[in-house]
């Protein structure tokens, strides 16, 4: 089997993969909306989380340059996913198709042109955030503690990103001050759970698949 270049780490382009195929599967999810106890929050926050611990651990392992770059490349299978999905629901459906699926495709893919809008902005801003405030505090803990760094990280700026979809999505149209608290709420503790234990992961595999000595 050909080997990579050592320019690309095998572990860079194995989590590129990854991330790219979180972007879209969270605009699928997210027509979905889940309990946790009190809380309700789309669906589509745990691909996202995902990606956002994946950026982090990037970070971690390559630093924050390569980590800011897979961000803004990762808006390309994002727009390019919203393009597609606008393309295939302008086309004629199947008579044949199975009936339900026939009302239900259109609910579930067919967000507004102003929700996506609002998914683009909230991911540029938010993992850029995200991103910044992980290597703020990777200097002032000398790049230990990753994952607490992580959610932190994490935390503030799904906050910032909930303000900023919810606000672009749904200003004028219902009132939003309680979506904003609870959806901001229900990130937070996600982002407590699942946001450490994917950084610790993606260091542990990265490193692993890198060949890092010692490891």
């Amino acid at each position: 089997m050909e080997t990579l270049p050592r320019a690309y780490p095998r572990s860079l382009l194995i989590f590129s993969l990854l991330y790219g195929g979180m972007v879209t599967l969270a605009g699928v999810l997210g027509a979905k909306q889940v309990a946790i106890g009190p809380l309700a929050v789309e669906a589509g926050i745990f691909p996202f989380l995902t990606l956002v611990a994946i950026s982090s651990g990037i970070s971690q392992l390559h630093g924050n340059a390569t980590a800011q770059a897979l961000a803004r490349f990762g808006l390309i299978p994002l727009v390019t996913a919203i393009a597609l999905t606008f393309f295939v629901l302008s086309l004629p459906t199947d008579p044949g198709m199975y009936e339900p699926a026939k009302d239900a495709f259109p609910i579930i893919l067919g967000q507004s042109g102003r929700m996506m809008i609002a998914g683009i902005c909230a991911y540029v801003v938010s993992l850029s955030l995200n991103l910044w405030i992980f290597a703020r505090l990777a200097g002032a803990a000398d790049g230990r503690l990753a994952g607490l760094r992580g959610f932190v990280a994490a935390a503030l700026s799904q906050i910032v990103d909930t303000l900023v979809f919810i606000t672009i999505s749904f200003w004028g149209v219902r009132p939003i001050a309680g979506i904003l608290v609870g959806q901001a709420l229900a990130k937070v503790v996600l982002s407590a759970v699942l946001v450490p234990a994917i950084i610790w992961l993606v260091v542990k595999v990265g490193d692993r698949l890198d060949g890092t000595p010692g490891t």
